[in-house]
């Protein structure tokens, strides 16, 4: 890759970087370490994996078995349209400060696209994430999936597409104990299309979702549950048909172990700066007290998020 080309890719990691990444001392990823280029799978699994700052352009397309774990202080970066990762995915477990920006990473089974667990200030952004939907609701698990008191999130211009069960925050409504006060999360200009569910999913949060498009969405789309508290504004739905809810209840589409459906306590949700819900019907039991953030924002006009937000999500745009 020439120099120009990298510091602008550089560049554009560090300033951008906005929501609650942006918080609790700021996500700068590998920012002042080594950068090096790989193009095969056991060299990416090994530059990614330790403490040191780093950032990482992957040159792809590569296959994995299995999840890669990220270690701290590190930016992953896709090479143009190349950073393709087939089969496995990445996992970031007790780490600090991680940046993934402009990755493909399609049909991951047996674990998720992403797992985050037990992490602080982690920026996933410009990534595209897909599988099918031909084979069941449990043949894949989710795309970007954040557990166990994770905190300080941000999910930024991500295009989401062709899955059942999106994004989830909170492993399991027992976690109240570890989880409470956790979860600072921003999901912001994403795109999801015919998608099933878990637009996100959340549970004990603290969700702040602007200026996304949600586009057939099957089942539900932003669902707070288990006490979570979610801030919705400017965001665009079309042919959803439950946009938003705070009934606990799981539907058997997002818990298709029980047929019946499992019941969990309501969440809560405002809704702040308008939104266009189409011809949806929301689910909105409880609106909590969650009605600001602590830190800046612009909201792209309504009438203006389809377009922006079709024109920049995705691999290639940064």
């Amino acid at each position: 890759m020439k120099l120009a080309l990298v510091l602008a890719a550089f560049l554009t990691l560090v300033i951008a970087q906005d929501g609650y990444a942006s918080q609790n001392g700021g996500t700068t990823g590998g920012a002042g370490g080594t950068t090096t280029t790989v193009s095969a799978a056991a060299a990416f699994q090994t530059a990614i994996k330790s403490n040191t700052p780093k950032v990482v352009f992957l040159k792809g397309p590569i296959t994995l078995s299995s999840q890669a774990s990220i270690g701290n202080n590190t930016s992953i970066i896709g090479v143009g349209t190349s950073g393709v990762i087939n089969g496995g995915g990445l996992r970031t477990v007790g780490t600090s400060n991680v940046i993934i920006r402009n990755l493909v990473i399609s049909k991951v089974k047996g674990n998720d696209g992403i797992t985050v667990q037990r992490a602080r200030n982690i920026w996933i952004d410009h990534n595209e994430f897909f599988s099918d939907t031909d084979h069941g609701f449990d043949f894949y698990d989710g795309q970007v999936d954040l557990t166990h008191a994770c905190d300080f999130i941000t999910v930024s211009w991500n295009y989401f597409h062709d899955h059942y069960k999106s994004s989830l925050i909170g492993a399991d409504p027992g976690d109240g104990k570890e989880d409470t006060g956790k979860y600072h999360i921003t999901y912001h200009h994403n795109r999801w299309n015919n998608v099933h569910t878990r637009t996100p999913a959340m549970r004990f949060a603290h969700v702040h979702s602007y200026n996304n498009l949600f586009d057939n969405i099957v089942s539900q789309g932003i669902h707070s549950r288990s006490f979570a508290q979610v801030l919705i504004e400017g965001n665009v739905f079309s042919n959803t048909k439950e946009p938003v809810s705070t009934y606990g209840f799981v539907i058997p589409d997002d818990s298709p172990a029980n047929p019946s459906g499992d019941f969990e306590p309501d969440g809560f949700a405002n809704l702040g700066a308008a939104n266009d819900f189409g011809t949806g019907k929301n689910n909105i039991t409880a609106t909590g007290n969650f009605t600001s953030v602590p830190y800046s924002y612009t909201l792209t006009p309504l009438s203006s998020v389809r377009s922006t937000v079709t024109a920049g999500a995705g691999v290639g745009k940064i």
